[in-house]
């Protein structure tokens, strides 16, 4: 198991907790049982809709998987500091981006944002969930899939959605591409 990788082992300590088995869990999830399985093993890094389902079935917040530490108000980010808060390990999710938490050490959020990084060649992957999102991009281009439509989104452009329709996002043009997000879901 990847030692970086605490996500796994959290969505098990829950899902023990809670006396679910992993069918219990992927079928009130609506995430297959190999994927979680995958996850609780350290073998994926899951994309952040499937992290959101899984915490949304746990009865827990985003963060809750994430946070190492709390740390007192204001929750400031220092941009050289970005890489080093990547979410769920090290590395490239198989939907073909990272994820940095912005709010690491903040248990009682209400909103989870991300910088988050795709790589030039990407996923064309969509799910759903409860709540809204916020996507500023920041350099590339990147696609939203939005329920039957897709938009492009330049640097500087924004997009807020209701996240139950299913959407996806990827960088386009054969180029690396970065947002912030905003995930925020009602508890």
């Amino acid at each position: 198991m990847n030692t970086e990788n605490k996500v796994g082992e959290r969505i098990r300590t829950y899902r023990e907790k809670f006396d679910m088995g992993v069918c219990d869990l992927a079928k009130k999830s609506g995430v297959d049982e190999a994927t979680i399985n995958a996850i609780e093993k350290g073998e994926v890094l899951p994309a952040l809709g499937v992290l959101t389902k899984i915490s949304r079935a746990l009865g827990q917040r985003l963060g809750t998987f994430m946070d190492d530490q709390f740390k007192p108000d204001p929750i400031v980010t220092r941009a050289a500091d970005i890489a080093s808060a990547k979410v769920a390990g090290e590395g490239v999710n198989t939907l073909g981006y990272s994820s940095h938490s912005l709010a690491r050490g903040k248990p009682d959020r209400h909103m989870d944002p991300f910088r988050i990084e795709f790589e030039a060649h990407g996923v064309d992957e969509v799910s759903s969930h409860e709540g809204e999102e916020l996507i500023i991009c920041l350099a590339g281009e990147v696609e939203l899939t939005y329920g039957n439509d897709k938009t492009v989104l330049k640097p500087g452009d924004t997009a807020y959605y209701n996240a139950v329709v299913k959407h996806g996002l990827r960088a386009l043009n054969g180029q690396p591409a970065s947002i912030y997000g905003i995930v925020f879901m009602p508890f």
